[in-house]
């Protein structure tokens, strides 16, 4: 499928990066999907509007969701990272992408409840903003298979992400 035949691409592109790969359940629990990345009680993308629940619940009695990003898997990545690495003289660097489906409620013709998704995380000491910027154009060169094109970040708002951008990509030639 052209979809599994991309993603794998992606995820072979950013392993030859450096980038490990990440999986996790697609059926979530609150905390990984919300309360982890510090989105408040009240936060819209809770609601039954936005998320889907299933119905089961948690341990503490709240519902499971559709997985509605893929940071949970960064979450518990980072959080098995840092119970791997405890008692070491200084924590090594997290390295990683979270590829998968994810499911919002959407109900317009130009979005579909159902999406796959790639974020990643990098952490580590002197890890900057020109460092994403080098991986974003390392990637679209490797996955365009052309070096004749140029990235332009363009500052945007995202809540709970700081800084944020998006990103064009201009081909040289035609």
């Amino acid at each position: 499928h052209p979809i599994t035949r991309t993603m794998e691409r992606v995820e072979t592109i950013f392993a030859s990066m450096g980038f490990e790969v990440a999986d996790g359940p697609e059926i979530e629990t609150d905390w990984y999907s919300f309360t982890a990345l510090n989105n408040p009680e009240n936060h819209p993308a809770r609601s039954m509007q936005d998320t889907f629940y299933v119905d089961v619940n948690d341990d503490e009695g709240r519902p499971l969701n559709l997985r509605p990003h893929t940071s949970p898997i960064q979450v518990r990545h980072a959080r098995e990272h840092a119970r791997r690495c405890a008692g070491q003289p200084s924590m090594p660097e997290i390295r990683v992408i979270a590829p998968g489906r994810t499911y919002r409620v959407d109900s317009d013709a130009t979005h579909s409840p159902m999406f796959h998704q790639v974020e990643g995380l990098w952490i580590g000491e002197n890890v900057s903003f020109k460092d994403l910027k080098s991986v974003y154009l390392a990637f679209v060169q490797a996955f365009f298979e052309t070096t004749d094109l140029k990235l332009r970040f363009r500052p945007s708002y995202f809540p709970f992400t700081e800084p944020s951008a998006e990103i064009d990509i201009r081909f040289e030639r035609g």
